[in-house]
């Protein structure tokens, strides 16, 4: 008799620990469940017996779920592994997926939400291993060094490009050195940072490597990041017609244009999603206009938001909304002053 199938829960949710075995255990293969209530006792019991799946949240105290992904990707390879999650958010599930996880589901609260729910997991159980490899799609440079600093690897990653060769070296999760051609530490981190496209092989740490790189991880990407954004807006650009126009103003990212009446009708520059963000642009000011009747303080002129990924602003106009992206590194008074001159150019 074939061995029973193994799934592991990880939630900090003692309700969702509690009810999903529950569930689970009525499917037709009726596999085992075993929970976990932390990154670290998941990860002891992924490494103390083989499973089939792993159900994984993302918000969780000490080691988040991406955290868990990260060492889980490296470890166990051939471990089905699904987030489960109550974030509805398009980039979170654009990163998961980046990290070569299976499948992203938000948790059900319906009942027809719990059936879909158990007939994938089910899927995911009767699918066979047919070997290969599976993993990441189109990783970035960044991607594969933070990857290999959360699993506390001491490696050489090996990098190459059509600008060049270089070489990052990592010690238990620390990067210590970089190097291509005659640039050596910070130098030639960001240097090979500015790559767009290439290759990577991963090489054993098998010699001592001096260190010239005293930051953190976490610090050095976000300094680089930084310098990178504010070298992209110092360059000069031309002057351009249209929406393009607004990328002579420094830090300016990309602008679309929504029309009010129809928020499928859209214009955009320099958008990586145009269609996403205008959905969000037309729902925001929809909403400000709907709580400023409410409040009988007029009509939404103006929002600017900052984030850690880049800064927006939205404007209001008669017939259109716009919305204006900035690099992370603008400061807000430096946005104000852009947004008063992108705000009469527009108009006008």
């Amino acid at each position: 008799m074939p061995a029973r199938q193994k799934i592991l829960i990880l939630d900090d949710e003692q309700d969702i620990l509690e009810i999903y075995p529950e569930i689970l255990a009525r499917l037709p293969s009726q596999p085992e469940i075993h929970i976990a209530d932390s990154g670290m006792r998941a990860i002891a019991l992924l490494e103390s017996e083989p499973f089939k799946l792993l159900l994984v949240d993302l918000r969780m105290p000490v080691m988040d779920g991406f955290q868990v992904l990260a060492i889980v990707r490296r470890r166990f390879p051939a471990l089905r592994v699904v987030v489960m999650t109550g974030i509805d958010d398009e980039q979170f599930r654009a990163r998961v997926y980046a990290m070569g996880v299976d499948l992203y589901l938000e948790k059900p609260k319906t009942g027809k939400e719990i059936i879909n729910f158990v007939d994938c997991i089910e899927s995911m159980l009767e699918s066979n291993d047919g070997g290969g490899f599976r993993g990441v799609q189109s990783k970035t440079l960044v991607d594969i060094i933070q990857l290999e600093c959360l699993t506390q690897s001491s490696i050489i990653l090996k990098v190459q490009s059509a600008a060049g060769e270089g070489r990052f070296w990592i010690q238990k999760g620390e990067i210590i050195d970089a190097a291509t051609g005659e640039m050596l530490g910070k130098e030639a981190f960001l240097e090979m940072l500015r790559w767009k496209a290439g290759s990577f092989e991963i090489l054993p740490s098998d010699t001592p490597r001096p260190r010239t790189i005293f930051s953190s991880y976490e610090n050095l990407l976000m300094e680089t990041a930084q310098t990178l954004d504010e070298s992209a807006v110092d360059q000069p650009v031309e002057e351009g017609v249209g929406l393009a126009a607004f990328s002579r103003y420094k830090g300016v990212q990309f602008v679309v244009s929504v029309d009010r009446e129809d928020p499928t009708k859209i214009d955009q520059w320099a958008a990586e999603n145009p269609e996403e963000l205008a959905s969000w642009i037309s729902n925001t000011t929809r909403a400000a206009r709907v709580l400023g009747e409410r409040l009988e303080a007029g009509e939404l002129k103006r929002l600017e938001g900052l984030g850690p990924q880049r800064h927006i602003a939205v404007i209001a106009g008669g017939t259109q909304d716009l919305g204006v992206g900035f690099t992370r590194s603008a400061e807000l008074s430096a946005i104000r002053n852009h947004l008063k001159e992108i705000e009469s150019r527009w108009a006008s």
